[in-house]
């Protein structure tokens, strides 16, 4: 039991470890990042405190740390699609908006010529 125990918290320090490296790269975390690491620690804690109720808070941290880790990933990521779409979506309007403004701009040269004529 005590190997097995040793084992998760060692697994899990390797996952925490990986989280600070990647956090260290300099660029800003994502969406799914973010909510990865908060899933992970989340998850880690409330495993601690359930496994320590029972005698093994190392295992439970361990469990808890990777369940939270992948909710906190399939959370993370609707949410960034959800960002994408949405950034999309916002390109397509600016786009629309610029096309009618020009649009716009050669009626108005049309009317002109049309009363010069």
């Amino acid at each position: 039991m005590r190997v097995i125990s040793s084992r998760l918290i060692a697994v899990a320090t390797a996952l925490v470890m990986g989280f600070v490296v990647a956090g260290c790269s300099g660029q800003p975390l994502t969406t799914r990042e973010k909510a990865t690491g908060i899933g992970t620690a989340a998850g880690a804690a409330t495993g601690a405190i359930i496994g320590a109720a029972v005698g093994a808070p190392g295992a439970g941290a361990a469990i808890g740390g990777a369940l939270g880790a992948g909710g906190g990933f399939l959370l993370g990521n609707a949410l960034q699609n959800q960002e994408v779409r949405e950034r999309q979506t916002q390109t397509q309007i600016e786009s629309q908006q610029r096309e009618i403004e020009r649009q716009r701009r050669e009626i108005e040269s049309l009317k002109q010529q049309q009363e010069t004529e």
